[in-house]
């Protein structure tokens, strides 16, 4: 009984290591690392329904951004955005909010405002559901030269 238990324990703390990993991982560039330093103030801000994607439904790595894809970054896709802008995405279902940089184009089905990556939607608390509804606030406006 007691090995059980501390196998649990020790199961659950490398739980939580690797999802702190995952998640303030120091591989990624500055400007997908999620790091936000601007100000606090919202420039604008949307609701409306976001939606995932990943290398497998984008048919590859590129981004209009000219940008790789990457599953697990801390980016997203936006019909009209500038690209490189910092947005605060939050699943209103949950409260879950992360910090997303705009790489790509999209969603192009209609009543979606946002796609973001697989693993954003997996701490954001939708992959499985693959919709939520969300507010999505522009912290910053970014001044990427548009590739595609």
């Amino acid at each position: 009984m007691i090995k059980c238990i501390s196998i649990t324990v020790l199961c659950i703390g490398l739980c939580g290591c690797a999802t702190h990993m995952l998640t303030s991982s120091n591989t990624a560039n500055a400007d997908t690392s999620g790091e936000f330093s601007g100000t606090n103030e919202i420039i604008t801000a949307q609701h409306g329904i976001a939606s995932w994607y990943n290398i497998k439904t984008n048919y590859g790595t590129q981004t209009a951004s000219g940008r790789p894809l990457h599953n697990d970054a801390l980016t997203a896709a936006h019909k009209e955005w500038p690209m490189g802008s910092k947005v605060k995405v939050t699943n209103l279902r949950n409260g879950h909010s992360e910090v997303l940089t705009i790489t790509d184009r999209g969603p192009y089905i209609i009543g979606r405002v946002i796609d973001v990556t697989a693993g954003s939607a997996k701490r954001l608390g939708f992959y499985e559901d693959g919709l939520t509804r969300t507010k999505i606030e522009l912290l910053s406006r970014g001044n990427w030269k548009y590739q595609h």
